[in-house]
């Protein structure tokens, strides 16, 4: 298995990413958040997929898209996402990431690393970038530690990987082709 921009989707990290990060980015933050207080992701589905309004869904679809780019917006060659002048495609990922993030992926806390050793036997590569900030590496470095056949990889990039994480992410998977 080769996993990239690893997460656990532990409540500490969507917590991490919805709330904490935003000490990087307070202005992008603060539209993020606006008049919304406690829990952005519990907010941002109610806006999603329970609004009626057409138009405060769609606001809260571009809301939540210029976060998720603000926050890779570090990353070396970083330019706003042509994905998400797309309407549809905004509201599609807007409600996606938060139908998982509200309901914590259906994992217990920690379940992830909770039940790795139970992945003993199957060969992993983890690659994740030292300067991500939506996922920070010691998510990935947890994961590989518990779980007994993983290695981590770690490349000098974001979460948005670029070439370097990409050439590790082809020569792992060539590494397992040739094991088959």
């Amino acid at each position: 298995m080769v996993l990239a921009a690893v997460t656990m989707t532990r409540r500490t990290d969507i917590h991490w990413l919805y709330h904490e990060v935003g000490r990087y980015f307070p202005e992008e933050w603060a539209a993020f958040r606006g008049d919304r207080a406690g829990n952005l992701v519990a907010a941002y589905h109610q806006l999603l997929n329970v609004q009626p309004d057409a138009a405060l869904r769609e606001a809260a679809a571009l809301a939540w898209c210029r976060w998720e780019d603000a926050v890779l917006s570090l990353e070396p060659g970083w330019r706003p996402h042509p994905r998400y002048q797309d309407p549809a495609f905004r509201i599609t990922f807007a409600r996606t990431c938060t139908h998982y993030f509200h309901h914590g992926a259906w994992l217990a806390e920690g379940q992830l690393l909770r039940d790795a050793h139970r992945l003993a036997g199957i060969p992993a590569v983890l690659i994740h970038g030292r300067l991500d900030l939506g996922g920070p590496l010691d998510t990935a470095w947890e994961l590989a530690r518990a779980w007994p056949d993983a290695e981590l990889q770690v490349v000098g990039t974001g979460h948005g990987g670029g070439a370097e994480m990409t050439e590790r992410i082809v020569a792992a998977t060539g590494r397992f082709a040739g094991d088959a």
